[in-house]
């Protein structure tokens, strides 16, 4: 079976503030690697974090795919591997932060079904250093920043 590595990493500039994420994404045994990033011009660390999985997966347009996310989020990596995720949907969202990308996830993971694995951040692990470096990157470049609205609009009271 084909294996694909993807490596995320999210940022904020502030907390909230300007942020972005960063995706490399490898097949494993050949040569093909993918980065990805972008700027949201105000959002926060953990909001980047989960939409650079987010993205990541929903950019497999393939079946039969093994997949393995590697993360420096706890927050990402625990809701899955502790399955938080099970327990915030039995008490239907109630007191969860970023129910929309969360719902988003979901649907992303259902249909590509990863295996998620927690790496330290900040550890020269080249892939999460590159991540990390984009998605610092992606916050720094205003002129392409997109709007977060699933957190303008929480902010805003508009959820």
């Amino acid at each position: 079976m084909e294996q694909v590595h993807i490596y995320t990493d999210g940022s904020s500039r502030g907390n909230p503030g300007p942020g972005g994420y960063g995706i490399v994404m490898e097949w494993v045994g050949k040569t093909y690697r993918k980065e990805f990033s972008q700027g949201y011009r105000k959002t926060t660390n953990n909001r980047m974090e989960l939409l650079a999985v987010i993205e990541a997966l929903e950019k497999i347009k393939m079946d039969n795919v093994q997949i393995t996310v590697f993360t420096d989020s706890k927050y990402v990596s625990d809701a899955v591997n502790k399955r938080w995720i099970d327990g915030w949907i039995r008490r239907k969202w109630k007191n969860v932060k970023n129910v929309d990308l969360w719902k988003r996830f979901i649907k992303a993971f259902n249909n590509t079904n990863p295996t998620l694995k927690w790496i330290k951040g900040h550890n020269d692990h080249p892939q999460n250093e590159r991540c990390d470096a984009l998605a610092v990157n992606a916050a720094l470049k205003k002129e392409n920043h997109l709007i977060d609205t699933g957190y303008e609009a929480t902010e805003k009271g508009l959820f």
